[in-house]
């Protein structure tokens, strides 16, 4: 009963997110950051802010339930501005998305990250792409990082639930092994069970083959912000 209430009421504010974006949709990502964070950041951050990381929760779920709203919440958006520029700059296949607060990065087998079948280690071109996300995440120190870990629907369920999980660790670790604090990542993995295309078709399937991220302010950019927008 509560995982149906907490996924119906994520469904009723997600709609006032997506609202309250339309409302705002000819104004930069810094002020919609502050908009979307005053009309919904409290309510929303008080229904997800303690499940991140939570089965039932996803990268955007962590991104809503991490907002702070108001003017501060603009001074964050401003910053994830310039770090999912960055990002979009150095790596041209991610599918980058500024989500209130957030970034939501998404790499699939076309955009820089991807897996030999039944493997998770990260080599090659997914190598390349991890070494300059790892150069983009020390230029912005004041972030948590959620990693999730995701299959197409080959194969038995319990089998893809381990080889994402298996996945999203392998990219955690390496991402740390290029000198990113360990303490900055979340890792999470869901198997099959959170597709994004249709896993009847190959083009789907290859969607759903991926690694997301979830990009959100941590404790000290969020008091930074307050700070600075206080005065």
């Amino acid at each position: 009963m509560k995982n149906l209430i907490i996924k119906s009421t994520f469904i009723f504010l997600s709609f006032i997110l997506i609202f309250s974006c339309s409302a705002v949709k000819n104004a930069n990502h810094k002020q919609k950051g502050a908009v979307v964070g005053a009309t919904s950041g409290a309510v929303i951050g008080g229904v997800l802010g303690n499940n991140v990381g939570k089965g039932d929760n996803t990268a955007l779920g962590a991104i809503i339930g991490a907002v702070v709203g108001g003017v501060a919440g603009g001074y964050i958006g401003d910053r994830m501005d310039r770090q999912a520029e960055r990002i979009e700059e150095e790596i041209p296949g991610a599918e980058v998305t500024r989500v209130g607060e957030g970034i939501n990065v998404v790499f699939n087998e076309e955009a820089g990250v991807y897996f030999d079948t039944s493997k998770s280690n990260v080599k090659g071109t997914s190598a390349t792409t991890l070494n300059k996300l790892a150069g983009i995440f020390k230029e912005y120190p004041k972030s948590y990082i959620l990693v999730e870990g995701h299959t197409d629907s080959a194969g038995p369920e319990e089998y893809n639930m381990n080889l994402s999980k298996q996945r999203a660790e392998s990219v955690t670790n390496y991402l740390i092994a290029q000198g990113i604090n360990q303490g900055r990542f979340t890792t999470k993995w869901y198997g099959e069970l959170q597709p994004r295309a249709d896993n009847s078709t190959s083009e789907g399937k290859s969607k759903n083959r991926r690694v997301e991220l979830a990009i959100v302010a941590n404790q000290e950019l969020k008091d930074e912000a307050k700070s600075k927008t206080s005065k």
